[in-house]
């Protein structure tokens, strides 16, 4: 149990059947009246972030999110299915419970899979990938102003914008959180 008192950002626990996690909180003690915690909360299953003014005092039962390092094996039919390195067993996690940032992810590749209770609901990529590029345009020598991008096509099907001197067959190291170009990867 954890009393809203001792509520700490990235913390976890159930409320009415919700499985929720601190984003931000602040306690607050008024002039007139009791003190409370002001608090912004993530539903992990669903996503949704509300804010929430709770008395210190209250109890929530501590929820234990799982988060295992699996590797991605193949996608079939909108399933995608994640191998356990230690026993083999392969989890299949449907397309909704995948966010923007997997378009980064290729096969092989060990991301972190979140459960509560053996449902899994979320799949956490690596921060940074290192991608080739398939399809691009070419750069012009001596254009060199600063800032200027254009569009690439990575090996996963997903779109970046990369600098003009990035070349077709380069593998560049990508932020999967924002999306954003990082640096040329060294070879």
């Amino acid at each position: 149990m954890i009393s809203a008192g001792d509520f700490r950002n990235g913390v976890t626990f159930e409320e009415d059947g919700n499985v929720m996690q601190v984003i931000e909180f602040q306690h607050v003690k008024p002039g007139k009246g009791a003190a409370f915690v002001r608090t912004k909360v993530k539903n992990v299953i669903t996503g949704g972030v509300v804010e929430k003014s709770y008395n210190p005092s209250l109890k929530f039962p501590t929820a234990f999110i799982e988060r295992k390092d699996m590797t991605f094996s193949y996608e079939d039919g909108g399933l995608y299915y994640f191998m356990d390195g230690e026993t083999y067993e392969q989890i299949p996690v449907e397309k909704s419970e995948l966010d923007d940032s997997f378009r980064f992810v290729k096969e092989d590749m060990i991301c972190k899979v979140l459960s509560y209770k053996g449902k899994v609901f979320g799949v956490e990529p690596p921060n940074f990938v290192e991608l080739e590029i398939i399809e691009t345009d070419p750069g012009f020598r001596g254009d060199t102003a600063t800032n200027v991008t254009k569009p690439a096509k990575l090996e996963t099907g997903a779109e970046v914008r990369v600098p003009l001197f990035i070349d077709i067959g380069e593998v560049i190291r990508v932020d999967t959180r924002t999306g954003e170009y990082m640096e040329r990867a060294n070879k």
